[in-house]
């Protein structure tokens, strides 16, 4: 690894860190960094506890666990695609992903351990259906899909998949339409430790696969024909990496809404930073995905004009104009 690589991943990490530090003091209760402190060491009034443990930290951790594993799963997608316009929004895994818990929530609801298990694993099963749809819809015999045909068929699936996730909410009482429309749109829902102690080994362990799984990804990257010929098992690779994917993205998916471009923009901007070695690119796209979505999710607890809105929309506003320049340059 380079040192100016290590050097920026260092920097990002503090950065992070000193988001969260900065989004911990601000909202509607001010709390000062020595409150935070003498609160963190269990000194603090009883007020200052439960706007720190109970509001503002969960809410922290759940935006950065969100932000790494969409970064995540964009990445290593663009990685085996080969194509950086994909991304879990885009091709459709995250509407097969919020399919699933919409219908599940809608009949169970949740709130209970059974369902803050529940819901990672069946955000899975939809994602992965999604997936099964793509590339059933691409299969081409004896030919490996190419990656435009597979992108295009995640978009149209995406908007089918969007459709039947409206038709459900048009059927759900006026409290579960309310939650449907602000997951739809980002809302980062899952913000209890209970749902932080399962989300966390999710996205951590899946990263810990992926990013051992690096320099495969690196192959794979250079053609797969090429992959072949160097000895890596490239069918068996794309299976388990793109299991991963799914399952990252899902698990985020499931307790952070749909939130669309992360996994676009993230790997993005590290590629232009610490370049396409993935071993470097994977940790680089999870924290910049960790910082836009804690900024966001800061902005629309902290600004006035912002309150109330879901973090995903402002990462849409912000990213939307980066992806139709992307869109430009793939032309």
């Amino acid at each position: 690894m380079k040192k100016s690589s290590i050097s920026i991943i260092s920097g990002l990490f503090v950065l992070l860190i000193a988001g969260a530090i900065i989004s911990i003091n601000l909202g509607k209760m001010a709390l000062s960094p020595i409150e935070v402190i003498t609160t963190l060491f269990g000194q603090g009034t009883a007020d200052n506890q439960l706007v720190l443990f109970e509001f503002r930290l969960p809410r922290i951790a759940l935006a950065v666990l969100v932000g790494i594993g969409m970064a995540t799963s964009g990445t290593v997608l663009q990685g085996l695609l080969r194509n950086d316009l994909a991304d879990p929004g885009i091709l459709g895994i995250s509407a097969g992903s919020g399919l699933v818990v919409l219908t599940f929530i809608s009949v169970a609801g949740v709130g209970s351990l059974s369902s803050s298990v529940m819901l990672p694993l069946l955000a899975f099963i939809g994602g992965l259906f999604a997936a099964f749809l793509i590339y059933l819809f691409s299969y081409r015999k004896g030919k490996f899909p190419s990656s435009t045909r597979l992108i295009l068929t995640g978009v149209a699936i995406n908007v089918g998949l969007g459709a039947v996730s409206l038709f459900l909410t048009l059927k759900l009482d006026e409290n579960q339409y309310v939650f449907a429309q602000k997951w739809q749109a980002g809302y980062l829902w899952g913000d209890k430790w209970i749902y932080i102690a399962i989300l966390a080994p999710w996205v951590l362990l899946l990263f810990g696969y992926v990013w051992y799984k690096s320099r495969t990804l690196n192959t794979i990257g250079m053609g797969y024909e090429i992959a072949t010929g160097v000895g890596v098992p490239v069918n068996r690779s794309f299976v388990g990496l793109t299991l991963a994917a799914v399952a990252i993205a899902s698990g985020s998916v499931a307790l952070g809404g749909s939130i669309f471009f992360i996994g676009l923009i993230s790997p993005h901007l590290a590629r232009k930073l610490v370049g396409p070695d993935h071993k470097l690119l994977l940790p680089t796209a999870g924290i910049i995905g960790g910082m836009i979505l804690l900024a966001s999710d800061t902005i629309v607890r902290t600004a006035s004009f912002a309150m109330g809105i879901p973090a995903g929309v402002i990462v849409t506003i912000v990213s939307v104009p980066y992806f139709i320049y992307l869109l430009m340059r793939a032309s």
